[in-house]
C-alpha cells in the first residue's frame, strides 16, 4: 500500500535534486574549461588527437581544444636531452673484452614524428648507440681505442643521426665516458707503462752520461790544444831566441873579422899576422904533444918559416883583391 508523502518532504527532495544538478553542471563546466584551455610551456610541444587521430601540434602558448573530443596524446620537450648509455662489453680487434659506457645528447625536432615514428625513441637511440659502438670497437685494437675516441664518437653520431631522422630526432653528440679493460689487461698495461717510464729514465740517464763524457772529452781536447799551442809558441820563442843568438854571434864574428882585416891592412899588420900564425902553429903542436903519446911532426920541421910565408902570401892576395875576399859581411835581419 502506497503512503503519500507530505508536501514538505517532496519540496525538500526537489530542492536537494536541484542543488545537486547545479553542482554537477558547475563541475562539468569546470572540467570542460580545463579540458578546453591548454597552456603549453616554452620549449615544449603537445600532440593533440581528435577522436583517436592526429589533429595538430600545440606549440608554446595558450590554446583552446574541444572537450571530450580532443585529447593531449603526447608531450615532448624540445630541449637538448642528455641520456646515459648503459655500460656494455665490446670485443676489440685483438679479442679483448672491454667495458664501455657513454653519454648521448639528442633533441626532438619534429614532435609528430617523435610521437608516431617510433614507440620509445629514448630506448631506440640507446640501443642503436650500443650496437654502433660495438661495431666500431671491433674494428680497432685495444691500444687504438684509447687514442681514437674522437673518431669513435664521430662514427656513432653519424650512424645515429642517419637512423633517427625518421623519428624526428637530432643526435647532437656522443661521448665515451669510460673504457674499462679487464683487470689482467690493466695490470699488463700498468707494467708496460712502468717499463716505458723506466726506459725513458734510463735513456735520460744515458743521455746525461753521454753529454758529460762529451763535455769531459771536449775539455781534454781543449786542454791538449792549449798545451800544444803553448808548446808551439814556446818552441817558436826558443827558435827565435836561438836564431837571434846565432845572428848576433855571426854579426859579432863578422865584425871581428872585418876589424882584423882592417888591422892587417895597416902598417905593420902583415908582420903581426905572421908572428901570430907562427905562435899559433907552435902552440898547437905543443898541445898535441901533451895530449897524446904519439908525436905528429910536419914533413919539413925546419920549414916553419916557409909555412908562415905561405900564409902571408894568402893575406897579400886578399889585400890586393878585396872583391874575392873570404871575409863575410855582417849579418842583419
Amino acid at each position: 500500500m502506497n503512503i503519500p508523502l507530505p508536501h514538505s518532504v517532496l519540496a525538500a527532495t526537489s530542492g536537494n535534486f536541484g542543488t545537486i544538478l547545479v553542482i554537477f553542471l558547475v563541475v562539468l563546466l569546470v572540467v570542460a574549461l580545463i579540458k578546453t584551455a591548454r597552456i603549453v610551456p616554452q620549449r615544449q610541444a603537445y600532440i593533440v588527437e581528435r577522436l583517436g587521430k592526429y589533429h595538430k601540434t600545440l606549440e608554446a602558448g595558450f590554446h583552446i581544444t574541444v572537450p571530450f573530443i580532443d585529447r593531449i596524446a603526447y608531450k615532448h620537450s624540445l630541449k637538448e636531452v642528455a641520456m646515459d648509455v648503459p655500460p656494455q662489453f665490446c670485443i676489440t680487434k685483438d679479442n679483448i673484452a672491454i667495458e664501455i659506457d657513454g653519454l648521448l645528447y639528442m633533441q626532438v625536432l619534429d614532435p609528430k614524428l617523435a610521437s608516431y615514428g617510433i614507440d620509445n625513441y629514448y630506448f631506440a637511440a640507446s640501443q642503436l648507440a650500443q650496437t654502433t659502438l660495438r661495431s666500431e670497437i671491433g674494428k680497432l685494437e685495444l691500444d687504438k681505442t684509447f687514442e681514437e675516441r674522437d673518431t669513435i664518437n664521430a662514427e656513432v653520431i653519424a650512424a645515429l643521426d642517419k637512423a633517427s631522422e625518421p623519428w624526428g630526432l637530432k643526435i647532437t653528440r656522443y661521448e665515451i665516458a669510460n673504457i674499462k679493460p679487464p683487470q689482467s689487461v690493466s695490470d699488463a698495461l700498468e707494467k708496460q707503462m712502468r717499463a716505458e717510464r723506466e726506459r725513458r729514465a734510463q735513456i735520460a740517464l744515458s743521455e746525461g752520461q753521454r753529454e758529460a763524457q762529451i763535455n769531459v772529452a771536449e775539455g781534454q781536447k781543449q786542454e791538449v790544444i792549449k798545451q800544444s799551442e803553448a808548446k808551439k809558441q814556446s818552441q817558436i820563442n826558443e827558435a827565435e831566441g836561438k836564431a837571434r843568438e846565432i845572428e848576433l854571434l855571426a854579426n859579432a864574428t863578422a865584425e871581428g873579422i872585418i876589424r882584423i882585416a882592417q888591422a892587417i891592412q895597416q902598417e905593420g899588420g902583415k908582420d903581426a899576422v905572421n908572428l901570430r900564425i907562427a905562435e899559433q902553429y907552435v902552440t898547437q903542436f905543443g898541445n898535441l904533444a901533451k895530449q897524446t903519446n904519439t908525436m905528429i911532426l910536419p914533413q919539413n920541421l925546419s920549414d916553419i918559416g916557409g909555412t908562415v910565408a905561405a900564409l902571408a902570401k894568402i893575406l897579400d892576395t886578399a889585400k890586393q883583391n878585396p872583391a874575392s875576399s873570404i871575409i863575410p859581411p855582417p849579418l842583419g835581419r
